[in-house]
């Protein structure tokens, strides 16, 4: 008697970290893709350690999609990546993005291209990563939910006996890593609509905002802590107090004269960058005056 099985990969991957540069490169894919095309194909590139997938870098893949098939531009694929390991050859390929909300009916079959892909290309470059399978990372870039959703998967295979009948993706935590500046442009291509993009004044703004309510939890937890309505975690509290630690100790006054002068250098910047616009703004009238006498 036949039993169906799942059969996990054999180095199963535990979770995944994007860069938002792959994040922004994936949008602007998408907005420059053909008329006729609905959705955005593409290669990852980056790293793996731990079982954690780092995914550091991206490029899209022409292809062409029908009902029932999926056809991919392989050499341009294949060229791509060469090209892009002789710049960083330690960012080696680790799977495979589409744009669009969850997995299509289309995506098991190049899914099983990128697998492919992904044993050959590393026999020569890392011998350890051979039986990592490859990540497939969708963006919902058409707002299904209201909000850009994005989302990591892994193939299951689903077997019965020895015959293998097809393969099911199950969801992996994706972390997303970004400093606070890449921070305020994610919150913004989450959105479904904005009247305009924030200046450097409002970003600021909106990152202090976050900041008081980082710190506001902090201080909710220690005083729970201290309190023992909650029980303590010597990890956060080894993170906290490193955190601390970091922060340079020095004097409101002279915290104040360094905060002044940044302010005023930026400035003096704002005011000669608007004086050499000013400038060109003259010459090219000049120069168009000229030619028309």
């Amino acid at each position: 008697m036949a039993v169906l099985q799942f059969f996990a990969p054999s180095s199963p991957v535990v979770s995944a970290r994007l860069h938002p540069v792959v994040l922004f490169s994936i949008c602007d894919c998408y907005v420059r893709r053909p008329d006729q095309a609905d959705r955005v194909i593409g290669t990852l590139l980056g790293t793996v350690s731990g079982g954690v997938v780092e995914i550091k870098n991206s490029y899209a893949v022409p292809h062409n999609e029908s009902a029932d098939q999926v056809a991919l531009d392989v050499e341009y694929h294949r060229n791509m990546y060469m090209s892009h390991l002789k710049v960083k050859p330690k960012e080696v390929l680790v799977g495979w993005y589409s744009t669009g909300f969850g997995v299509s009916g289309g995506s098991a079959l190049i899914h099983d291209f990128y697998v492919k892909e992904l044993k050959d290309s590393t026999k020569d470059i890392r011998e350890a990563q051979n039986s990592v399978p490859p990540v497939h990372l969708t963006v919902d870039t058409g707002f299904s939910i209201g909000e850009a959703s994005i989302k990591a998967y892994m193939s299951v295979n689903l077997s019965l006996g020895d015959r293998s009948l097809a393969a099911q993706f199950q969801q992996i935590p994706l972390d997303l890593r970004m400093i606070e500046a890449e921070r305020v442009g994610f919150d913004i291509l989450k959105k479904t609509a904005v009247d305009k993009l924030p200046n450097d004044l409002e970003g600021m703004e909106a990152s202090m905002e976050r900041l008081y309510a980082l710190i506001d939890d902090v201080y909710k937890y220690v005083d729970d802590v201290v309190e023992g309505r909650v029980n303590p975690d010597n990890d956060i509290g080894r993170f906290l107090s490193d955190t601390l630690s970091s922060v340079p100790k020095i004097s409101p006054v002279a915290f104040d004269k360094v905060f002044n002068d940044r302010v005023q250098d930026n400035l003096a910047l704002v005011y000669l960058s608007s004086l050499i616009r000013a400038q060109l703004g003259i010459a090219e009238k000049l120069n168009t005056t000229a030619q028309v006498l």
